[in-house]
């Protein structure tokens, strides 16, 4: 499991975002770098990276579930992702 510190640097990144989405697009458009550049790093999409929502582990992320590779099987064989069943013949 990820540390606390690195769960809640992603989370801030994700709301800097969001946050400032419009306004970033606004300056892209209107050509504006020296704008870009005044604005926060944190608020560029590029530097989010994708972890899993319950553990915050970074690699073997599966995006339709936003979850990693590890917990998406520990939840399917108990039964907690509806329409799922592991494969037997």
């Amino acid at each position: 499991m990820a540390k606390e510190s690195i769960k809640a640097r992603e989370r801030k990144r994700e709301q800097l975002v969001a946050k400032y989405a419009a306004k970033r697009k606004a300056l892209k458009d209107a050509g504006d770098y020296v704008g870009l550049d005044k604005l926060p790093r944190n608020s560029s999409r590029v530097r989010l990276h994708n972890r899993c929502k319950l553990t915050g582990r970074p690699k073997g992320y599966m995006r339709k579930f936003g979850i990693s590779r590890v917990t998406f099987r520990e939840m399917a064989l108990d039964g907690k992702i509806p329409g799922l069943t592991k494969a037997s013949w």
